[in-house]
């Protein structure tokens, strides 16, 4: 396993900076970030990505199902929960009572890494709009399905699954199998099936954002992510434009999507 997945201060870092670099300046073109505009990151882990919100003095709330990362956030975050700017909640968003748990709407929900490991994805995307306000707006980064590191197996123990690409599109059982011979743990097998489940491509999530009225205000697709700067030192580098163009071929090339998007009948 690579030392940003076991090292969650330095990942949290690396959320950090990624956020503050790539996905802020992103949603700025499209809205106001400061003290007036509140933050829902659902899926917020440590809560690496808010902290760039936190510190334009929006109002952030995290809810993540994983108390651990919960509890490692607040701690993360501790100066910022003492200043009133965050809070977190160890849930499903499915669980969350907007008017006891919360007590208004959101200007921008996140999701950052999380749309790939939800199930139902029909359901869940429109159920968003209950957290949003009319004029809301809604970030997704993900790493389109059929993208080299797609089934997120960069995230294995052994080192040759790890960097081997284009692995989770065998058959499921010939893909555990493989995972099985080089020592994978059972639990982190289950992981993989489960992201084999519900990975999502370019065409799909477009599919469901525009059969719910979303409006897709902008979109880029990454050849090299923002997030491998910080990883790997490689510098960001969009897909080529030609390519972006061309249905399901452009997700075997696009290592991560971003989109920002938007009910246009509320």
């Amino acid at each position: 396993m690579f030392d940003f997945h076991s090292d969650k201060r330095n990942y949290f870092d690396i959320q950090y900076e990624n956020s503050k670099e790539s996905i802020v300046p992103f949603v700025s073109t499209y809205m106001q970030l400061d003290e007036s505009t509140r933050v829902l990151e659902i899926g917020s882990a440590e809560a690496g990505v808010l902290k760039a919100f936190t510190d334009l003095g929006c109002q952030c709330t995290g809810i993540e199902l994983s108390p651990e990362r919960v509890e490692l956030a607040r701690k993360l975050m501790k100066p910022e929960m003492e200043a009133g700017k965050v809070r977190f909640f160890a849930k499903n968003i499915y669980d969350i009572d907007l008017k006891k748990d919360i007590g208004f709407k959101y200007d921008l929900i996140i999701l950052k890494d999380v749309i790939e490991h939800i199930r139902d994805q029909e359901k869940f995307i429109p159920f968003m709009t209950n957290f949003l306000n009319p004029q809301g707006k809604v970030f997704f980064g993900f790493p389109p399905w059929y993208h080299p590191f797609g089934g997120h197996q960069q995230m294995c123990d052994h080192k040759i699954p790890a960097r081997t690409p284009y692995i989770h599109l065998l058959p499921k059982p010939a893909y555990k199998l493989y995972l099985k011979l080089f020592g994978e743990k059972k639990e982190k097998i289950e992981m993989f099936m489960e992201v084999k489940e519900t990975g999502i491509s370019i065409e799909r999530f477009e599919r469901i954002a525009k059969k719910n009225n979303f409006q897709i205000l902008d979109r880029i697709l990454y050849f090299i992510p923002p997030i491998y700067k910080y990883k790997f030192k490689l510098q960001p580098k969009k897909l080529n434009s030609s390519i972006t163009r061309i249905p399901y071929i452009r997700n075997f090339f696009s290592m991560s999507a971003y989109y920002i998007i938007q009910q246009t009948n509320r």
